[in-house]
């Protein structure tokens, strides 16, 4: 059984903190870094709607089936954007990392990846999930390039699945870690970070 709770995530020159309103400010502006909210097959909040996708958030937490972080860069000291845990199965083990964007100065950059590392360890090695899944929409594919980057293996599409922002309706696409294969894909990304470190 798993209950994730608040936590602070730390390590590879990023710091995922607990959501708070506090971020508000600060998510507003790395939104507005590349104006993502502009790409429709994405969460990524407009300026206006900042505090109302913290609020859904804390209430998604509040109710067990979410986790948010806002996501620190440590050399700047600046917040590179959002995560969560969502989809929340206690019964069945699952966590889901989603709700994932970062401003584009932080994008193809160590952040990702060093994201990536802290929500698995901590699904895996903390709170013993028995697989990790991730999802996206069939349209982002620089998402699904990203995902499989990773290590992670691609589940299938599940269609006409999830509406988007604009009322239309997604495919989405399925991914998921198992535990089993956890090692091994702790170790590629452990040697992502080291070549990212060293460039």
């Amino acid at each position: 059984m798993i209950r994730p709770q608040p936590v602070t995530l730390e390590g590879h020159g990023v710091r995922l903190e607990p959501l708070s309103k506090d971020h508000e400010s600060s998510l507003r502006q790395a939104a507005s870094d590349g104006r993502l909210w502009e790409l429709w097959f994405t969460s990524v909040p407009a300026p206006e709607e900042t505090g109302q996708y913290i609020d859904t958030a804390l209430a998604g937490q509040k109710d067990g089936h979410m986790l948010p972080w806002a996501v620190r860069d440590m050399d700047s000291g600046a917040i590179a954007g959002a995560t969560r845990y969502h989809d929340i199965i206690d019964a069945a083990g699952r966590v889901e990392i989603g709700y994932t964007w970062y401003a584009r100065r932080f994008q193809r950059s160590h952040v990702n990846t060093a994201c990536k590392m802290l929500l698995l360890s901590h699904a895996f090695e903390k709170l013993g999930c028995g697989v990790v899944g991730l999802r996206t929409d069939q349209f982002n594919f620089a998402s699904q390039r990203a995902i499989e980057a990773l290590g992670a293996k691609k589940d299938g599409v599940i269609r006409h699945h999830w509406p988007r922002r604009d009322g239309t309706v997604r495919d989405t696409v399925m991914y998921s870690v198992l535990a089993a294969e956890w090692p091994d894909v702790r170790r590629h990304l452990e040697l992502r970070l080291k070549n990212n470190a060293t460039q």
